[in-house]
């Protein structure tokens, strides 16, 4: 695909991190707001050109940034009611303060094909060897007032510190429903194999109905769907499993049905899109007394495959003089060969193709639906956080095809013209208008959520 050119405005600036970027119409109002909820805590909203701190959330978020300055915790999802403009329901997820704990296992874990044992782990002791607490709560905005929180929909505890999903919350304008995407768990190659695992919550799409008011407002905490309460469970669908990490879940209106995007962070090698019309969402109760057909519920592949390729490790076994890329979970990628989907797009680490990139991880995806910038519509835009060639770091605008028939495409690079000013710049978010008309770019200066004020949203124009 040819690569283009687009230009960037900037919009608001000295943000911290900006985790998800969102439009609603606000209550008595008659055209959209925009929005954007930073990693460490904070919403604003965007009103005649003026930045407002709509909801200040930081005391109840995770202290960040313990761990060297990088993290992947924090307010991480954002998503308002499709009738906000009446009922001024809005959804957050987030990590919890006061849940840190010390963690299961090294953050390094790499399975070895040469020690069975690294690829059977489970996790044991859940209530103390846990990282933290994650989230999703109900909240109301009434004009004039402070937003204040309905209810929690549901308490998860997390092994790790990573791997908890970004831009996490969605309603589906299928179903009305609200989606919750959420990571393995953490570390790296998913020791407990928790996405495959029907039974877990980690690595999954959840699809949680928020009409149904019988949830009480401290559930417990939990890790699995047979440890939640039955009004919680009796809510919840699984849409997807095999999740590595993933930014978010979007839809595109086509062909009198709604088409889904989502994507797989990879561990080494690869980053993947996906996309899919049909599926069947299956009750968590269900999957609880066993009434369900496991092949039903859409599989992205992960730990076996990590997009379209058998997730590999390098390994010096000690009866071999050389170092191979083997594969990790061998058995594990024949029984899941034929029963998962394969990727819309793929991107790699490491490409030597000309006009490719070398990327590292996917932040974004989103149909454009408007004209102005006339050959990006109807393509699907994403983004990766960094691209590995560039000095100094720039993030990766990218786009693709939206084929119907859902074939394997190509992608190509989508240039801009902007003056970082010499200044790193991580693409770290992707948002649009209700539309789709219009698309926002968050950028970061900084790796590190402990270094502030230094995000910037962009307008994405021709």
């Amino acid at each position: 695909m040819e690569n283009l050119r687009v230009n960037l405005r900037p919009i608001i600036s000295g943000l911290n991190l900006p985790t998800a970027i969102k439009t609603t119409i606000m209550p008595n109002d008659n055209k959209e707001t925009l929005f954007v909820a930073t990693q460490v805590g904070e919403i604003f909203y965007l009103k005649d050109n003026k930045v407002e701190l709509f909801l200040d959330l930081r005391p109840h978020v995770i202290k960040l940034g313990s761990n060297g300055g990088y993290d992947e915790r924090g307010l991480l999802g954002l998503a308002f009611h499709p009738f906000f403009y009446e009922n001024g329901l809005f959804y957050l997820h987030y990590s919890l303060a006061g849940t840190q704990g010390s963690g299961v296992i090294p953050s390094s874990f790499k399975p070895d094909p040469c020690n069975k044992e690294t690829l059977n782990l489970k996790w044991t002791n859940r209530t103390k060897q846990f990282d933290h607490i994650d989230t999703v709560e109900e909240w109301i905005y009434q004009k004039g007032k402070t937003p204040t929180k309905v209810r929690t929909l549901l308490n998860i505890r997390r092994p790790y510190s990573n791997h908890n999903g970004v831009h996490s919350l969605n309603f589906s304008p299928q179903n009305g429903k609200l989606i919750l995407t959420t990571g393995d768990g953490g570390a790296g190659f998913d020791p407990f194999n928790l996405a495959q695992d029907d039974l877990e919550i980690a690595g999954k799409i959840l699809e949680i109905d928020v009409e149904k008011k019988g949830v009480t407002n401290n559930p417990i905490v939990v890790s699995r769907f047979d440890e939640l309460p039955i009004p919680i469970l009796e809510i919840i669908s699984v849409m997807v499993k095999g999740v590595r990490n993933i930014p978010g879940i979007t839809f595109k209106w086509e062909n009198n049905q709604f088409t889904k995007y989502v994507g797989n962070v990879g561990q080494n090698l690869v980053e993947s899109i996906f996309s899919f019309n049909q599926y069947t969402s299956i009750p968590a109760t269900n999957i609880v007394n066993g009434n369900y057909n496991k092949d039903k519920i859409i599989n992205l592949g992960w730990r076996p495959f990590e997009g379209t390729i058998p997730t590999s490790f390098v390994k010096p076994c000690q009866d071999s003089s050389l170092n191979e890329k083997v594969i990790a979970y061998y058995q594990e990628a024949i029984n899941t060969s034929t029963k998962r989907l394969l990727p819309l797009v793929s991107y790699y680490h490491d490409d030597e193709r000309a006009n490719k990139i070398k990327g590292t991880a996917l932040t974004g995806y989103i149909p454009y639906l408007g004209t102005e910038i006339s050959r990006l519509t109807n393509h699907l835009v994403f983004i990766d956080l960094l691209r590995k060639e560039t000095n100094p770091p720039r993030g990766a605008l990218l786009y693709t095809n939206l084929n119907s028939d859902f074939k394997t495409n190509d992608y190509g690079i989508i240039n801009v013209n902007y003056d970082y000013n010499n200044q790193p710049a991580f693409y770290v978010s992707l948002g649009s208008n209700i539309s789709q008309t219009k698309l926002y770019l968050g950028v970061y200066n900084s790796m590190n959520v402990t270094n502030l004020n230094q995000g910037t949203i962009f307008e994405i124009i021709p």
